[in-house]
């Protein structure tokens, strides 16, 4: 079973630029978009000319702003939309797949903005988000994936010194955040197969960043650590452009 992640940045863009030839190209049978940029109606439409899946979609309150999506070629068991906390449900930030043997959780983390304004708010998300990944994890195995928005160790951010608590997705209080998830006993999969490999999956737009490849590593897929001997690989697959993300992945037998 192949499992992507990619945050498209507005899927309504990307399907401008060659995306149906690249869902294709990627043959996954799970793909989590996240930060759609669209009201649901409008991802099936931007997503009519895909074959062979079924698209799920949970947009924000707000136009334009966030939102993920999944495409599955096996319909889930179950779905589910958000964590159950009305200040963090009204972004469309989180949509869960139930399956028989696992619970397929996609997720677009709050940036914690310019000059970090929103680090408060991002903290509490990161807690309260802890929470609901311990509650799927008493009930199944779970595989998390999506933007998690923070480098997590030096080797994931190109230049980890002129960022360190200056700008989001590198502060302490994140990185402290996202450590939580695998002290719950999740699993970072791309680090665990791949300890050493410096490997990004966003760039900045500004100074010809991707070209330069200086990035960060802030898409991931998390999976329980009782999953792990059933990973064949995990990836991360820079060559697919579109977005100032790329794909990361999994291959897992069930």
């Amino acid at each position: 079973m192949k499992i992507i992640s990619w945050n498209v940045n507005g899927i309504r863009a990307i399907q401008k630029k060659g995306f149906a030839e690249t869902i294709a190209q990627l043959d996954a049978d799970c793909i989590l978009l996240q930060e759609t940029k669209a009201q649901d109606d409008q991802v099936f439409k931007a997503l009519d000319d895909i074959d062979g899946y079924h698209v799920y979609s949970n947009c924000a309150e707000r136009k334009g702003y966030s939102g993920v999506a999944l495409l599955t070629r096996q319909p889930p068991l179950k779905l589910s939309n958000d964590i159950g906390i009305d200040e963090h449900d009204q972004e469309g930030r989180v949509l869960v797949a139930e399956y028989e043997h696992f619970f397929l959780l996609n997720v677009y983390v709050p940036n914690s903005g310019q000059d970090l304004v929103r680090l408060d708010y991002r903290q509490n998300w990161d807690r309260e988000f802890c929470a609901y990944l311990q509650q799927l994890q008493k009930q199944k195995p779970l595989i998390a994936c999506g933007d998690f928005n923070v480098a997590h160790q030096e080797i994931d951010i190109a230049r980890p010194k002129p960022n360190y608590n200056k700008t989001a997705g590198y502060t302490q209080a994140e990185i402290d955040g996202f450590s939580r998830f695998l002290d719950i006993g999740l699993a970072d999969s791309f680090r665990h197969f791949h300890p050493d490999t410096v490997a990004y999956s966003w760039w900045s737009y500004r100074a010809n960043a991707r070209a330069k490849n200086i990035g960060w590593r802030i898409d991931y897929v998390l999976t329980s650590e009782t999953l792990l001997d059933k990973i064949d690989d995990a990836f991360i697959a820079p060559e697919i452009t579109g977005s100032d993300h790329c794909p990361v992945g999994i291959e897992i037998d069930f």
